[in-house]
């Protein structure tokens, strides 16, 4: 079990190496071929303009989008080129409006296996980041590996955590990761303070473990107190004390209306993490 079609989306050369990096040492593991995406985003709003002005305005975003997809396809094939000569790797590049760029994301991300991105918030960080994360979740369907700045320590992570709340949404996560799961020395399923009256409340992810068991995953089962007052700390905190590589969690959407818009836990997730996280929806 292994994924075979990667992609990568490049909306500027900022942190752009460590995410390629951290694609292509997956791809090597896992025999796959890397598909890189170079974005050039118009992000002017057209729904209204002064008399004589709209012409310019529009001819003057479209390009600077024109220049952002050649520096982004610049450094996305130098990031390449910077990888093992073995790698099955192809790069494109693509000039698109904003609102249009959950489409464009969506339709390469449905024939990703996975699809490996750098982290959406940060100082270098624009609204197209966040919108090509969710693009790729929400509308793609594909699983979305998160890379912080440092990069990834290693593409067979041997100690992973997951998150379990008894979710569809991180059901699907657990299953989707099963490539990264069962190359682990450890996979640490953490439950943080489940309900009482839940449907697991006498063994708190005890099928998910037998689950995992039966695919060969050395898989545990490990419940804890909500002693801070965010969840996202409390696993942040089990990811430092076991020295977890990788953090597989279910992705949340709070609004049908704008499915673009990601739920509160995982977004406090992602703006702190310290490793990779892996999100499905």
């Amino acid at each position: 079990m292994a994924y075979k079609s990667l992609l990568t989306v490049a909306t500027s050369p900022e942190g752009l190496l460590e995410t390629v990096t951290a694609a292509a040492q997956v791809a090597q593991t896992m025999d796959a071929h890397l598909d890189g995406l170079a974005l050039g985003v118009d992000r002017t709003q057209i729904g209204y303009s002064y008399v004589g002005s709209g012409a310019v305005v529009i001819a003057a975003a479209m390009e600077r989008a024109e220049a952002e997809a050649r520096d982004a396809e610049t450094a996305l094939n130098a990031a390449l080129q910077a990888q093992t000569p073995t790698l099955r790797s192809s790069a494109e590049s693509v000039v698109t409006q904003l609102g249009a760029l959950t489409d464009v994301v969506a339709a390469r991300a449905r024939y990703s296996d996975l699809v490996i991105l750098p982290l959406p918030y940060g100082k270098s960080r624009g609204v197209e980041d966040e919108a090509v994360t969710e693009a790729a979740l929400f509308e793609g369907m594909a699983p979305v590996l998160i890379v912080p700045p440092k990069g990834m320590k290693s593409s067979t992570p041997k100690r992973i955590i997951i998150a379990w709340n008894q979710s569809r949404e991180a059901l699907v996560a657990a299953r989707r990761a099963m490539p990264f799961l069962r190359r682990a020395e450890l996979v640490q399923i953490v439950v943080v303070d489940p309900p009482p009256h839940g449907p697991e409340r006498s063994d708190p992810g005890g099928l998910l473990c037998q689950l995992l068991v039966r695919h060969g995953v050395k898989a545990e089962v490990c419940v804890l107190a909500r002693t801070l007052p965010r969840v996202s700390e409390v696993l942040a905190r089990q990811i430092r004390d076991v020295d977890a590589e990788l953090l597989v969690m279910g992705a949340y959407g709070h609004s049908r209306f704008r499915e673009a818009i990601l739920g509160g836990a995982t977004r406090d997730m992602l703006e702190h993490a310290e490793v990779p996280v892996f999100l499905a929806h």
